[in-house]
């Protein structure tokens, strides 16, 4: 892939146009939400609504969001075990702070995303059409992205055990500020820009990708 003196592109990430004012609203499926405020606790089933400029805070076992609109939404100091968002579309949502198990965003359509400060055990990547993402100061166990499509992308002072990116096709996709202890497919890091220490790292298995044996 040619690259531009400018690559990789910083993604283009703007904070939730969030109101003054909220009004408390209560979880339900394909509910239709302006301006709410949503305390969630144990179970949440917002699967296919409709969130906008809406606060989120929660202390739950199960959020479902599949198939819902987000526009405009942050979500704070979460502490949730699994947070369905799987064929979502979401658009200008930040997510600062807290602990998720798992973060399902499996075929989403994500557009400005911020993740910031938070833990993460899972985090599923896999279909999703991304662009515009910013995860800064986070702890992911295991990334998941397979047959993503990843456009300005950027990890900055993040660590994972595990990155899965068989069959990802990245554009200024940056690496450079993800600690990974593992990739486990360097073939689908084109389009992507690393450290050369991350590369060195890499070396082993990238010689071995292309069919070359090392030995000292």
């Amino acid at each position: 892939m040619a690259r531009s003196p400018e690559s990789p592109a910083a993604p283009r990430v703007s904070p939730p146009d969030l109101p003054r004012e909220f009004e408390r609203a209560s979880p339900r499926r394909s509910a239709d939400l302006l301006a709410a405020r949503l305390v969630l606790e144990v179970t949440a089933d917002l699967a296919h609504a409709s969130l906008e400029q809406c606060t989120i805070t929660a202390d739950a076992d199960s959020v479902d969001l599949t198939g819902a609109t987000l526009i405009d939404v942050d979500m704070s100091d979460v502490r949730i075990a699994s947070l369905r968002m799987r064929d979502a579309g979401i658009r200008r949502v930040r997510i600062s702070g807290g602990r998720i198990g798992t973060l399902d965003l499996s075929s989403a359509r994500i557009d400005e995303v911020e993740l910031r400060d938070v833990r993460i055990d899972y985090l599923n990547l896999g279909a999703s059409k991304a662009a515009d993402v910013e995860i800064t100061a986070c702890s992911i166990r295991t990334i998941d992205m397979p047959q993503a499509e990843l456009t300005r992308v950027r990890f900055v002072d993040t660590r994972s055990d595990e990155v899965d990116s068989r069959g990802m096709r990245a554009t200024h996709v940056d690496l450079r500020g993800l600690d990974a202890s593992a990739f486990l497919d360097t073939n689908s890091l084109r389009g992507t820009t690393l450290t050369s220490f991350q590369v060195q790292q890499l070396a082993p298995v990238l010689a071995a990708g292309i069919g070359i044996q090392v030995r000292d």
